[in-house]
């Protein structure tokens, strides 16, 4: 697997950073999206990002081609629905970038499950759980995590981008099998986006919790979806904006 992290020279010393580069994502060899990303888990970022556009119902063959050096993911077709014209550039910072209309960001979910229900003190930690190697060593990259109700990290991905890790984290629960996450619980090392609830929506997941802030729009989707939205996880505290029935006291 490529590095997620590289030395540069500065100042007549090194630094750690984290490795950014495009890829580009083709269904069955036509270019479809573009995303900036960290290396790494490439397959689970290209299944994971078109189902959450709604593009795929399932896991596909999807394989890294030897074009670009590697920095090209072709799925196997077809696709749930033909996007047209319609294509995707994303940046690191952005997931929902580069769509040709407002109402195409919106993308339908089913109505998500009572799920499990699961004490706040538990909810709270679960951002100190994640694993982030990459973090450590070089501060510039974001993290997902999927639990379980118990707490259990069962898969924890990173990228310079917060809506790639997470379209890592669903790619990876799509091979397994285990979407939608009905009984799970998704965690994101910052702040709580639009597309992060979105994502989080369509894979069906009841509980997304993040270390920093949420957006007036992420609650509100979060509120429209019945998902229980929690912010600022840290240090044992958290805010709980949305659906909180689903947190127990204690």
């Amino acid at each position: 697997m490529p590095s997620a992290y590289i030395k540069v020279q500065h100042d007549g010393t090194s630094d750690t950073v984290a490795v950014e580069e495009p890829l580009e994502i083709r269904i069955d060899g036509r270019p479809l999206a573009v995303t900036m990303r960290t290396p790494g888990h490439d397959e689970e970022l290209a299944l994971g990002f078109l189902y959450g556009e709604g593009l795929i119902d399932g896991p596909r063959e999807a394989g890294l081609t030897e074009d670009f050096a590697a920095n090209t993911v072709d799925v196997r077709g077809p696709l749930a629905h033909d996007p047209g014209e319609r294509r995707f550039y994303t940046t690191s910072s952005c997931g929902v970038c580069g769509k040709g209309a407002l109402e195409e960001v919106a993308v339908h979910s089913a109505p998500l499950p009572d799920g499990p229900t699961v004490a706040r003190s538990l909810v709270a930690d679960l951002p100190n759980r994640l694993d982030q190697p990459a973090f450590e060593h070089t501060g510039g990259v974001h993290a997902t995590g999927l639990f379980t109700a118990d707490g259990e990290l069962l898969h924890s991905r990173e990228d310079v981008g917060r809506h790639n890790a997470m379209d890592k984290v669903v790619g990876r629960a799509l091979l397994d099998g285990i979407v939608p996450l009905g009984e799970r619980i998704l965690c994101v090392s910052g702040r709580l986006s639009f597309e992060l609830v979105q994502k989080a929506a369509v894979a069906g997941a009841p509980i997304l919790v993040g270390v920093g802030a949420p957006s007036s729009l992420a609650i509100s989707l979060a509120e429209d979806r019945g998902l229980t939205l929690c912010g600022f996880a840290r240090r044992g505290r958290m805010n709980v904006y949305t659906h909180p029935q689903r947190i127990l006291e204690g």
